[in-house]
């Protein structure tokens, strides 16, 4: 590795707790991400970004298994609209990485704010979650809206979680661990087929991803165990900070 040692530990680092996160409450990207962007280009970082965490993606689905059971129909439901959304995504990153380096700003700052509302969101969806199944017409709302989901997933990724478990409330999955075992599994889903593309157009710093992945599922794993037991506030609330921070900063660097 031509690379010091600090920056492979400081990509590590951001890894495992960016794998945790993504376990525990998404916006693992928001750690990785810009971690990357200071020693490869915006677009190869969210590339390498997503190899490097789709690993603990899956690690994290694991964890969730007894959750994830029960919702199997609907999981089969929801795959065709997140990998053809995540495919498309990560098509338009590669057709213009000019346009995603302006649009970074942007997109932290989306993902940061989705990330502030999510644990209100969270109680909403808990106190007003339909207790029957929706109707036809509402499913395939609701499937359109997850195919929406994956495309915005395949082209950044941050606060795919968030959006997730809007839609997962409204179809009445179950309680919030079932909700955030099948979030995490089509997480892991529109990540996968994001790869495929990211691969095909060499957007991925392989050195950096490989590093990076131990530590990515070795946090998601973790994190899905410890999620349930885990206090999170303190953790979001340096991962807001993190987020806007960012975004503030990456405003500047491109519009000052």
């Amino acid at each position: 590795m031509s690379d010091p040692v600090w920056t492979y530990t400081f990509l590590c680092v951001s890894a495992f707790f960016a794998g945790a996160m993504n376990s525990i409450a998404g916006g693992g990207t928001l750690l990785t991400f810009p971690a990357l962007t200071g020693v490869v280009s915006p677009a190869i970082a969210n590339a390498t970004s997503t190899v490097a965490l789709l690993p603990g993606s899956f690690a994290g689905a694991l964890g969730y298994r007894d959750e994830l059971a029960p919702s199997r129909r609907f999981v089969l439901r929801m795959l065709a609209p997140s990998l053809l959304g995540g495919l498309l995504g990560a098509w338009l990153v590669g057709r213009d990485t000019e346009t995603f380096k302006t649009l970074v700003p942007w997109l932290i700052l989306t993902a940061a704010v989705l990330f502030v509302v999510q644990a209100p969101l969270a109680r909403w969806l808990k106190a007003h979650r339909p207790d029957h199944v929706p109707g036809p017409l509402t499913q395939a709302g609701l499937i359109g809206f997850q195919f929406l989901i994956a495309v915005y997933g395949g082209y950044f990724g941050a606060g795919i979680g968030i959006l997730m478990l809007t839609t997962l409330g409204f179809m009445g999955v179950g309680d919030i661990h079932r909700m955030n075992a099948v979030k995490t599994f089509l997480a892991a889903m529109i990540n996968g087929a994001s790869v495929i593309v990211f691969v095909r157009d060499n957007l991925v710093n392989w050195e950096y991803a490989a590093a990076m992945a131990g530590a990515a599922v070795l946090g998601g794993y973790l994190g899905a165990r410890v999620a349930r037991r885990l206090p999170a506030a303190h953790v979001r609330y340096a991962v807001i900070a993190i987020g806007f921070g960012l975004s503030a900063y990456y405003f500047i660097r491109e519009y000052a």
